[in-house]
């Protein structure tokens, strides 16, 4: 069984804590982490690159100079796409790149990446997180007490807490992120996950 060590919100190691089996435990299934990145990418693409096409610029129809005698190639329109300043051949036009897959691939692939996390021993767990106002120097503390410094780490916790929120943003690397939203592709873009010790609980409540 997978394990993480906790730490308190001072930084003081306190012992571990055992992983669940069900998310941490499993294979991991590459072919199903590649569909799900994918599609999580693909859907945050705006999807709005746009050229004009020959038809679309805005030059006079006549003809740039006539057809024979001048020893030039002939031309009929300086919209032409060999033109400095035609129509662009085949141009991208806004479309929307987003798919979907199945409800079962996702949550496949959530355990997969937590179970990678998991395999490295980059997961840690961290109890009593509580703030009375923001203070990004008592987060940026915590880490560095906890050797988290430098490290990309997406901070899972169970409910939004403003101060914590607030404390976090500003720290390069640092991803505040609730249990009940988690997917694969910001697992797999973090170097370490740092739950609370309520957010565990709430990722086996939601996803085993």
């Amino acid at each position: 069984m997978a394990s993480a060590n906790l730490y308190d919100f001072n930084g003081d190691l306190k012992g571990t804590v055992d992983l669940p089996e069900t998310l941490f435990g499993g294979p991991v299934n590459k072919a199903v982490l590649y569909d799900a990145v994918r599609m999580y990418e693909a859907n945050r693409r705006t999807g709005s690159a746009n050229a004009k096409e020959r038809g679309e610029i805005r030059f006079s129809n006549a003809k740039p100079y006539r057809q024979k005698g001048t020893g030039r190639a002939r031309a009929g329109r300086r919209s032409s796409p060999i033109w400095r300043g035609g129509g662009v051949v085949f141009p991208p036009k806004p479309r929307d790149y987003g798919f979907s897959v199945p409800k079962k691939v996702k949550r496949l692939a959530l355990k997969s990446a937590l179970a990678d996390k998991g395999g490295e021993e980059s997961v840690v767990v961290v109890e009593n997180v509580s703030m009375d106002a923001p203070k990004t120097r008592l987060f940026a503390g915590f880490l560095k007490a906890a050797g988290l410094s430098g490290r990309k780490v997406l901070f899972v916790s169970a409910g939004f807490d403003d101060n914590v929120f607030r404390s976090s943003r500003n720290l390069k690397g640092v991803e505040f992120i609730l249990a009940s939203d988690m997917n694969a592709l910001e697992i797999l873009k973090a170097d370490t996950l740092l739950f609370t010790k309520d957010a565990l609980e709430k990722i086996e409540e939601v996803f085993a």
